[in-house]
């Protein structure tokens, strides 16, 4: 396997969080448009200026990215959709940070975003995927919570995790999510009252589920000369990874694509996942943020659960973990889910978080996760960010 070559240059600038809400009206053109707007904005560049154009999202069927171009009057040279849920931001910056060191494309938007109409959700689901309509749909399996219910079950079995230990993760999410001021989740939780909630699909009960809403979320891609120029704070990219399909013989996922190339994440970005400021994992489901814990080295498989007793996963803590609430406090805005750890790990490392800003961040760890099909998700990818001169 060929060495991959690093991402010299390449910078992260302008994270832009549309304020997600619970329902809309409004297509996910709306959505999309406020997300480009708003990182345009806080790069201080006019639309003209961007020459690539990167786009995730789940309801702008039956248009794509091609016709986005029009209906924003834009002229791209490079253009990208990334149709890959919770791993696309991730998947987007590695393909956008490409295109800027080849020269394909000077500044890159990338932007992600979804509605979410009454029936949004179950539409979604209707057409999802042709394997899970097939293998699951048949058995009454209508979505993901039930596949969800299967793996964090057998995680329990296999390793001994309680509902307690996924609680600790939840109710260290929301108390960061007070802090934020655009999540959607803003009443405290205990986890007396995450033990209590009513079931969904057991052992999943109603604070292990991520909250469907509209929002979006965006950054630029430039180098950094270009980000220097115009006085951007900036962070570098200094690692990434991305895998697909990992593990096909596994009988249940209880591990990811991150198990296969964790090592050359580390190494590629000259530090250790003790080295990381603040993680970020995509969190669907709490059971999905162990197994990324696991698979990137924090701990060995199937010791997430202690390892995690130990830590406060709170944004004062000693691990910081989705501190702007992640979805299951902030909410779930469709393919914004792959962004929003990423756009809130850009604002730890520049200083740019605010009341969610973790003391001295220099150093982040992104992760996502997405496409599940039945039995198992499908994506998986990871990046490590740098603020300043790391």
């Amino acid at each position: 396997m060929s060495r991959r070559q690093p991402y010299d240059g390449v910078v992260l600038a302008a994270p832009c969080s549309v304020p997600y809400v619970r329902y809309s009206t409004e297509t996910a053109h709306h959505w999309l448009a406020r997300a480009l707007k708003g990182t345009l904005d806080a790069g201080g560049l006019a639309k003209e200026e961007i020459d690539g154009f990167s786009v995730a999202s789940f309801t702008l069927f039956p248009d794509t990215p091609v016709g986005l171009t029009q209906h924003f009057g834009l002229t791209p040279r490079w253009l990208d959709s990334i149709p890959m849920g919770g791993a696309s931001g991730v998947v987007a910056l590695r393909r956008a940070a490409r295109a800027v060191q080849a020269g394909d494309a000077d500044i890159v938007a990338c932007i992600a975003g979804d509605t979410n109409q009454i029936d949004s959700f179950r539409k979604l689901l209707s057409s999802f995927s042709r394997f899970a309509m097939d293998a699951a749909y048949p058995y009454g399996y209508g979505g993901p919570n039930a596949m969800f219910a299967l793996l964090t079950d057998r995680y329990m079995q296999d390793y001994g995790a309680t509902r307690e230990d996924f609680g600790r993760i939840c109710v260290a999410q929301r108390q960061n999510a007070l802090r934020y001021p655009q999540a959607i989740m803003q009443k405290p939780l205990s986890l007396e009252e995450y033990l209590a909630a009513r079931p969904i699909a057991d052992p999943i009960a109603l604070f292990d589920c991520v909250m469907p809403c509209a929002g979006a979320e965006g950054l630029l891609v430039m180098r950094q000369e270009e980000a220097e120029r115009r006085g951007l704070p900036h962070a570098h990219l200094a690692a990434t990874i991305e895998r697909h399909n990992a593990f096909p013989d596994d009988p249940m996922q209880l591990r990811g694509g991150w198990a296969m190339d964790a090592g050359e994440l580390w190494e590629m970005a000259g530090a250790a996942p003790e080295d990381m400021d603040l993680v970020q994992t995509y969190d669907d489901y709490p059971v999905i943020s162990m197994m990324q814990f696991e698979d990137l080295g924090f701990c060995a498989k199937g010791e997430a659960p202690a390892f995690l007793r130990g830590r406060d996963l709170t944004v004062t803590g000693d691990l910081p973990h989705n501190t702007s609430g992640g979805q299951l406090s902030a909410g779930q805005a469709g393919a914004a889910g792959g962004f929003i750890g990423l756009v809130e790990a850009l604002r730890q490392v520049t200083g740019q978080a605010g009341p969610t800003q973790v003391p001295g961040a220099r150093r982040a760890l992104v992760s996502g996760f997405g496409m599940i099909n039945y039995d198992r998700g499908l994506c998986s990818g990871a990046a490590v960010l740098g603020g300043g001169a790391a």
